[in-house]
Order: C-alpha cells, then sequence, then structure tokens
C-alpha cells in the first residue's frame, strides 16, 4: 500500500519552518539582496534550528534527519527566502561528502561548524572551461612532502567572497582523466587562496564569484577520502542537491502564487475580482499542477534516497523541471499583479533572478536530459 504522508515528526517541523520563514525571514528577503549581504546571522539562527545539520550525525552537532526531511526544509526556507535556502542543499551535500569519506580529524574539526552555522563552506568544481564536464578540470594538486600544493582556478562558485573554506576537487594524477580527481578541505585563508566575486543578476547574498588557486600548500590530512576517488564522491552527491535545488524553487514559486491569489481575489477589473477571469485563474492552476508534480517527484527521489535505491533519474528530472516551472510560475505572477510587480517594493522580481540562476547551477537542462536519456534508454547509446 503506497503512503504519501510524512511523519509526525516531519509534519511538527514543516509546521516550525513555515512560521519561520514567514514570520523571520519573508520580511527581509529583499534587504540581503539590496544591500549586496550575506545574513551570516541567519546561518547561525538556521543552526540552532537544526536546518544547517540536517545530514550531519548527532554525534558532529548535526540533526541526524533523512533526506525527506531535508526536501522540507528547502521547500520551507526557499518560502522565506530563497538565497538562504543554500544553507540547506550546501550543508546537505557538503555534509555527506564530508561525513562519507573524511578522516575522523576532518569530521570532528568541521562538521560541528558547518552545523551550527559558525563556519560557511562552499564546494568548488567548476572551471572556466569545465562546468558540465566536470572531469575536464585543470586545477591540479601535486603531493610534495606532507603537502599538497593546488594551483588553479575555480569559477561559479557559491559564497566565493564569504566562505570560511572551500571542498575543492583537483586532478592528483591527470593523466588518467575522470579517476584521477581527488577532493580537499581549502581554508579560505591558507596563503594563495584568493577570491573575487562578480556581479550576478540575482543570488547576490550567496557571494558568488572566483577562487584562485596559487601555490596553495594544503596538508595532506586535508584530503577527503582517498587519492584519486573525488570524483565518484561527488557525482553521488548532486543526485541529493539536485532534489534539493527543485524543492528550493518550487518553494520559492509556491509562496508567489499564494501571494497572487490573494491579490486576484481583492483586485477588481471591471466590477469584478481578477480571480472570477479564466483567463487569470487558469494560468494559476497550470502553475500549481505543474509544481505539484515536481514537488512529489522530489520526494519521492528523496524517499528512494533514504531506502538506498538508484534515483538518478528523478533527480535529474527533478533539476530540469523545477527551476524552469519556477521560472514560468513567477513571471506568470509578477504579470498577473500588474506594475507594481515591475518594482523593487515586492518581492517577485527578486524571486525571478534568483531562481533563473538555478536553471545553470548544478546542470542545466540540457545535461540532466543525458542522465535521463543513458538510464532510460542505454550507457550503449549516450548521446552527446
Amino acid at each position: 500500500m503506497l503512503n504519501f504522508s510524512f511523519t509526525e515528526e516531519q509534519d511538527y517541523f514543516r509546521k516550525m519552518l513555515k512560521e519561520f520563514a514567514k514570520e523571520e525571514l519573508l520580511p527581509h528577503y529583499t534587504k540581503w539582496d539590496r544591500e549586496e549581504i550575506t545574513p551570516r546571522h541567519l546561518w547561525k539562527k538556521l543552526g540552532e534550528l537544526g536546518v544547517n545539520g540536517l545530514r550531519i550525525p548527532v554525534e558532529y552537532g548535526g540533526s541526524g534527519g533523512d533526506c525527506v526531511t531535508t526536501g522540507i526544509a528547502a521547500e520551507e526556507i526557499g518560502r522565506g527566502d530563497f538565497n538562504l535556502t543554500y544553507a540547506v542543499m550546501l550543508n546537505a551535500l557538503i555534509g555527506e561528502i564530508i561525513n562519507n569519506h573524511a578522516r575522523e580529524e576532518l569530521k570532528k574539526e568541521w562538521l560541528p561548524k558547518i552545523a551550527s552555522g559558525e563556519k560557511i563552506v562552499g564546494i568548488a568544481i567548476t572551471e572556466p572551461s569545465a562546468g558540465t564536464d566536470a572531469g575536464g578540470i585543470k586545477t591540479t594538486a601535486v603531493h610534495k612532502g606532507n603537502v599538497y600544493v593546488l594551483n588553479g582556478e575555480k569559477s561559479g562558485i557559491s559564497v566565493a567572497t564569504c566562505g570560511d573554506a572551500f571542498v575543492i576537487f583537483a586532478k592528483t594524477e591527470p593523466e588518467l582523466g575522470n579517476r584521477g580527481i581527488s577532493a580537499f578541505i581549502v581554508p579560505a585563508n591558507l596563503p594563495g587562496v584568493e577570491c573575487k566575486g562578480y556581479k550576478d543578476m540575482g543570488n547576490i547574498p550567496i557571494s558568488r564569484g572566483s577562487i584562485y588557486l596559487n601555490d596553495v600548500e594544503v596538508p595532506e590530512e586535508y584530503m577527503i577520502g582517498l587519492q584519486n576517488k573525488g570524483f565518484s564522491q561527488v557525482m553521488n552527491g548532486f543526485d541529493l542537491s539536485r532534489l534539493l535545488i527543485g524543492l528550493q524553487c518550487v518553494g520559492a514559486a509556491s509562496q508567489s502564487i499564494d501571494e497572487t491569489i490573494e491579490h486576484v481575489k481583492v483586485r477588481h477589473s471591471f466590477n469584478k475580482p481578477l480571480a472570477t477571469y479564466q483567463g487569470v485563474s487558469f494560468p494559476i492552476v497550470t502553475h500549481y499542477t505543474q509544481l505539484e508534480l515536481v514537488k512529489w517527484q522530489a520526494y519521492r527521489g528523496l524517499w528512494l534516497r533514504d531506502q538506498g535505491l538508484n534515483h538518478s533519474k528523478e533527480s535529474a528530472s527533478v533539476k530540469w523541471l523545477g527551476p524552469k516551472y519556477s521560472v514560468d510560475a513567477i513571471h506568470e505572477c509578477l504579470l498577473l499583479n500588474g506594475h507594481y510587480a515591475y518594482t523593487k517594493e515586492m518581492p517577485l522580481e527578486q524571486r525571478l533572478r534568483d531562481v533563473i540562476g538555478l536553471e545553470i547551477g548544478d546542470g542545466t537542462a540540457q545535461a540532466n536530459m543525458m542522465v535521463i536519456a543513458k538510464d532510460i534508454i542505454g550507457k550503449e547509446f549516450r548521446s552527446y
């Protein structure tokens, strides 16, 4: 018998986060964008609520939550402040990588600080000539004595200018291609690390930018997992982050729809509420339905991950359709709210700018279609 219900604990968690997002996040969502500030105090507040450490075990200061519960956090925080959902998504991805692969000393040093919000940690794979083709990175890590010397450039990295450290992927044996990539924790204050921010269209509080590595000496114990195993470590983690991104986007779009429904109920045209016109209600229904489909596909993918079952095609479909349907929905809401929504007095224009960024990050629509095609058609018919 299928069961689509959440547990009592998950329902309580959702209710708590929904109230927190409405009361403490939503009123200030546009403030951080306008002032170009990363609200570190809110990352710490999320740490107090147990959100940052959902995929970090209790023994390392985390909540030890399952993937479905982590999805609830992504959806509800996304309703209040889309950019703060990176505290859910990034920390879940990085928390899993460190917990599953790092040596005990690294776990004890970094996981409690990530869970509490004391430290913000980013993940750095993308380079100027390697985005979707993550195996094409050129950053190198050369073993010399008891350190690895890193050289290269990472681009398009979230929290680049506000991060305290980064999980950086570099080639320890370049001639092996994908099989020669290793992962390291690299503190941002190490000599030779330089971070420069971008002037982005959206996601301003995420402080995206480039990281330059110039003869950066990283202690060999800061390697995560085994040498040359970094690529496989992160590929599995992306199945989680893509599902969370879908829910993050759905949360922002659903909040926009809720606000728009209230608007069209009270706004009159030709002596009737806008909500009575099918030209208004039908688009709202269309977007609501599409978002619900993505939402439940995302929770199904998270449930599969909790069961230890394959969920790559579910993850890829959510990452492809979640941002797309959310952008479409927010755009429609902006139009239905009229010319006031085109101003910065309302949050719709910022949500539109913010969500568009995730049509690119963590894999484009085309890249995710390739994942699905490989799964349902077969590896031997892999598309290029």
